[in-house]
């Protein structure tokens, strides 16, 4: 089962420090699981994925029944391939489309489809098995019209909706843990000096750049996002100065020296 703490969707144009973190628990083991699956104790790995939807406007090709051409997509945060953690990835359509559920074995973990209408799509994931044995559902509602636009829509430029999201897996196995070491769209804490795990010689990051919609991604690096802060907090504090100096104007008082940080 998964245990969700908080939540935080994030879309175009928007920025938030928040992520939703989606530990994936376990139920107890028997005897034998035990003993086949060691697990490094007090440890958690953290996988940071990003699911969404790009829709683009079909412009003149556009009928009453194909207006766009979209495609929904779970994806490692900076666009890393996330085929080492996650086996398969399950999107259930609308009953309206022929074969609604469709079932995607090998990343990129995608697919794209024409319609005309916006609905709710679920995603399962489901991971290797030296990583859990639970799947994660997942909902994710398909956007076509952009809201805070105005005027005709464009075939160039599309409408992207996205959610990033944390899975945690807490005590994990020795051998995922060994596997995943250096795995770029992994986290992996240090382990005590004492603890030495075996290493999978045979990496494969997987890098995905160069898929052809990552120009439309939203980069959801960390660095950016303070950034983002800091300007926010630039503006935020010019702001208040400026309000100060009005009221200080409207209220008759001499015009004092304000400094940002300052009581």
């Amino acid at each position: 089962m998964a245990e969700i703490d908080g939540q935080s969707e994030r879309h175009t144009n928007e920025s938030t420090l928040k992520p939703q973190r989606i530990k994936i628990t376990r139920a107890s083991d028997d005897g034998d699981k035990k003993v086949l699956q060691k697990r490094v104790k007090d440890v958690e790995i953290c996988v940071p994925i990003v699911y969404g939807t790009i829709a683009f406007w079909l412009g003149r090709k556009a009928s009453e029944t194909q207006s766009h051409r979209w495609t929904v997509y779970v994806r490692g945060a900076t666009n890393e391939d996330i085929g080492a953690v996650i086996k398969r990835a399950v999107f259930q359509l609308h009953p309206s489309f022929e074969n609604p559920v469709r079932v995607v074995e090998s990343p990129p973990f995608e697919l794209s489809e024409c319609g005309w209408g916006e609905f709710e799509i679920a995603i399962s994931l489901f991971f290797h098995n030296d990583v859990c044995e639970k799947q994660l559902d997942l909902y994710h509602h398909l956007k076509l019209y952009a809201e805070n636009e105005s005027g005709p829509q464009s075939t160039k430029k599309p409408v992207v909706m996205e959610t990033y999201n944390e899975i945690v897996f807490p005590d994990p196995c020795d051998s995922f843990y060994a596997r995943i070491q250096k795995h770029p769209a992994v986290i992996v804490p240090r382990l005590p000096v004492m603890l030495n795990l075996p290493t999978d010689l045979n990496e494969n990051k997987g890098d995905t750049k160069d898929n052809p919609l990552s120009q439309w991604f939203i980069n959801f690096s960390e660095a950016d996002e303070l950034l983002k802060l800091a300007a926010a907090r630039q503006q935020v504090q010019a702001h208040i100065i400026k309000l100060r100096r009005q009221l200080s104007i409207i209220d008759g008082l001499p015009l004092q020296s304000w400094k940002p940080g300052s009581d």
